[in-house]
């Protein structure tokens, strides 16, 4: 298929142009980045945002894939001498890979099989008189082939050989497979069982015991679930729909007589179905389903880290973090406005000594006063509300000074890296998590980058899904919400500066190097004195760096450099200065865009600029806003039902949403609690790290378990007749080891009449 075709294609299946697919695609050939793309390309893509060029780019990667499979197909069976003009038609024309598989199967080099052992000993010829059906005397024709050399030495062995090479036929039919396929896809159960002497080990897994449920709507959770518990060797699964039904759909395809023949073909259809295509197909489906799971999964862990990388920013404060803890006591830093590392010591607020929690008091005091702490940040770990109780607690606190709890998920993992050793080689784990903390509160975005997102404690069964696509997803949020704020080039650590388009951990660290040696960079264009920092890396990486305070007033914004030049028309047309115009809201009310508007610059782009010369620099995050945890709940014994709490929202899943309440445990808000109105997707209604308010309906001490509701219990539930169609498709089958028959499960009137139609026939 031609690129010309594809961007038609792609146009056709994502609802846009097929020249904002061209262009997209020759900005994604000449190594331009999606977040670049998407802000300095408007006009020639349309004003497509991220995730349409993300569509774009997977789509023709597919694409192209395809057609190398597809030539390496046709070069293959060209080889062979067997390539004919329908058959590199169909090849050719083949838009999906199973399709292509499908058709080249027949010709693909294989292992020596039942159906080889038969040609060998010269059956074939039987096969073919047998599946014409044209014969009737078939028991006649096989003793023919009866030969002692051949190791045929009876017919039955003969037929036996021939149906051999007929189930081979049938397994290879493009378009059976085809209708196996779709036949999978509708009707399909998925069982588990638990293996023999599994019981006790597997306990975990007991609802799944004795489960099936239709594949189709299989949430994509339990399907992981059930996969999991298969690789711990717990659990027996089986994918299949009623052999009955496979077993007909085959036999009308290939079944085309009454005699001697159709009986033979009718063997060979069921040994074919049992042995071949049925563990073909099911394998296609384990991959199919796994796939499509792992995709929800993906996404699900990637708008939770995108959430929790642009959770709201405190801003430069000099902040005291504490690293709480009971019998080391609470590992105390104090970092000023950039971040560094002032002071550090140890308290032990929760001992039993009376005289240390004074000590502790005098010296969380004294830090504030001597450093003028405006903040005071405190890890949600280990006797995280004993200590925010106890810093609440301390009567000289200044009031000023804002107490926040802190989410530490991670922050071991990155006290113990190599980017922590590289920054504070001189501290060890403790002081380095604390400042973890306190950073965290400064700018989430900014030292979470430096963590390995599968640390953060977001997502749901991320160590089942595809490891690989995973990370290029997680990487590419990081880097999406990174250039979406925009970087400080002056004060950016090596790992922020790493995820700015078009860099990279080479010239993130030359970026370092350069500041090290020759000072600050005083504007944009220095950057390019850089080593290795070309032409084309400044254009994709310009706009996101800023330099503050610098030599050129736009170097502080989102306006890139290619740009300047217009604002400095502006400027001039209006007899003022570029600064003039970011300061004075009626000078840019006077700019006419339409004048500014040329071949390369349009619209959009000038809409942009004029954006950004009313807030230069702005930050996309939400204004901070500081939370506290219920002061007489601290921990689970202290819950009781019907308590409304204030909580934080930890994690986003397919089938909830987790709750920090500040008792060391976070509780689950359930799908079906989490709102009135009937929904099948959290996200709808939460976000990680937004402050909720939650009521508790159950508590389990022993097991740690809290199960939350955001519903207003007042209020009844809502539903459409399409939610409630919804709700009736995603409704498991009850827990049977027998697969139940999709006719006693009519979901429609038109379902109902067929089904009655069948009966009365």
């Amino acid at each position: 298929m031609s690129e010309q075709n594809y961007f038609l294609k792609i146009a056709h299946d994502l609802g846009i142009g097929s020249k904002q697919v061209e262009a997209t695609v020759a900005l994604l050939n000449e190594g331009a980045t999606i977040p670049f793309i998407s802000r300095y390309r408007k006009e020639l893509t349309g004003s497509l945002d991220e995730v349409a060029i993300g569509a774009i780019r997977d789509e023709i990667e597919r694409l192209r894939e395809l057609d190398k499979r597809r030539e390496t197909i046709l070069n293959s069976i060209r080889e062979q001498g067997k390539l004919t003009d329908e058959l590199e038609k169909d090849i050719l024309s083949a838009e999906t890979m199973s399709r292509l598989e499908d058709l080249y199967l027949p010709y693909k080099p294989k292992r020596r099989t039942k159906a080889t052992i038969a040609r060998e000993r010269g059956l074939e010829p039987l096969a073919q008189l047998i599946f014409a059906q044209d014969t009737k005397d078939i028991d006649t024709e096989a003793t023919k082939f009866v030969d002692a050399e051949k190791e045929v030495n009876s017919e039955s062995e003969a037929l036996q050989g021939a149906r051999d090479i007929i189930a081979e036929w049938i397994n290879e039919d493009a378009v059976c497979r085809d209708k196996m396929r779709v036949l999978y896809t509708d009707k399909a159960v998925i069982t588990s069982s638990v293996m023999k002497g599994k019981e006790e080990e597997g306990a975990k897994y007991r609802d799944y015991f004795e489960w099936s449920e239709q594949l189709k709507n299989i949430p994509s959770h339990r399907l992981l679930a059930l996969r999991r518990g298969e690789k711990e060797m717990i659990l027996s699964l089986d994918i299949a729909p009623e052999k009955e039904d496979a077993i007909n759909i085959i036999e009308n395809q290939f079944v085309k007589s009454r005699g001697d023949a159709a009986e033979q073909i009718k063997i060979a259809i069921d040994d074919c179905y049992k042995r071949l295509l049925s563990p073909s197909i099911e394998t296609e489906m384990r991959l199919l389903t796994k796939k499509g799971a792992d995709e929800k999964a993906i996404v699900v862990f990637a708008d939770n880290l995108r959430e929790l990388l642009l959770a709201s920013p405190m801003g430069q404060k000099s902040i005291l973090a504490i690293d709480p803890g009971f019998r080391t006591g609470c590992k105390v830093v104090v970092l000023n406005p950039q971040g560094k590392l002032l002071e550090n010591t140890v308290i032990y607020p929760t001992a039993s000594s009376a005289a240390k929690i004074v000590e502790a008091e005098a010296v969380v005091l004294a830090l504030c006063q001597r450093f003028k702490i405006e903040a005071i940040a405190i890890g949600n770990g280990t006797a995280s509300r004993e200590t925010e109780a106890f810093v609440n607690g301390i009567k000289d606190l200044p009031k000023a000074i804002t107490v926040v709890m802190v989410n530490e998920a991670g922050a071991s993992v990155y006290s113990a890296s190599e980017v922590a050793r590289e920054e504070f080689p001189d501290y060890d784990v403790t002081v380095r998590g604390a400042v973890s903390i306190g950073r965290r509160l400064a700018d989430p975005l900014a030292e979470l980058v430096k963590i390995d997102p599968k640390s953060i404690g977001v997502g749901q069964y991320q160590h089942d899904v595809d490891q690989a696509a995973l990370k290029n997803k997680l990487d590419e949020v990081v880097a999406s919400c990174v250039n979406a704020v925009g970087v400080e080039v002056n004060t950016a650590s090596k790992q922020l500066l790493t995820y700015v388009s078009g860099l990279g951990p080479a010239l993130a660290q030359n970026i370092i190097n350069y500041r090290n040696e020759k000072g600050a960079f005083k504007t944009r264009k220095d950057l390019m004195d850089v080593p290795r920092m070309g032409e084309k890396v400044f254009e994709q990486a310009a706009g996101f760096l800023r330099i503050l305070n610098g030599e050129h007033p736009l170097d502080s914004s989102s306006v890139h450099p290619e740009s300047y030049h217009i604002v400095e028309k502006m400027a001039a047309d209006h007899n003022c200065k570029v600064e003039d115009l970011l300061s004075n809201r009626d000078l840019r009310k006077k700019i006419d865009l339409k004048q500014y508007v040329s071949e390369k610059v349009g619209l959009p782009t000038l809409n942009d600029i004029i954006q950004e010369l009313d807030k230069p620099g702005r930050d996309p995050r939400k204004e901070f806003e500081a939370f506290k945890f219920a002061d007489d709940v601290n921990e689970i014994a202290d819950l009781k039902i019907g308590m409304r709490l204030p909580g934080i929202v930890t994690n986003v899943t397919n089938f909830g949403a987790f709750v920090d309440i500040g008792v060391h445990q976070d509780g689950l808000v359930h799908l079906s609690q989490l709102s009135n109105r009937f929904i099948t997707d959290a996200n709808e209604v939460v976000k990680v790290a937004q402050k909720v308010w939650v009521t508790v309906t159950d508590v389990d001490v022993d097991r740690k378990r809290i199960a939350l509701t955001m519903k207003d219990e007042s209020a009844p539930v809502q539903r459409t007749k399409a939610e409630k169609e919804k709700m009736r498709n995603d409704r498991a089958i009850k827990p049977s080891q027998s697969k139940p028959k999709e006719k006693e499960e009519p979901q429609d009137m038109n379902s109902m009449l067929a089904a009655l139609k069948n009966k009365w026939k």
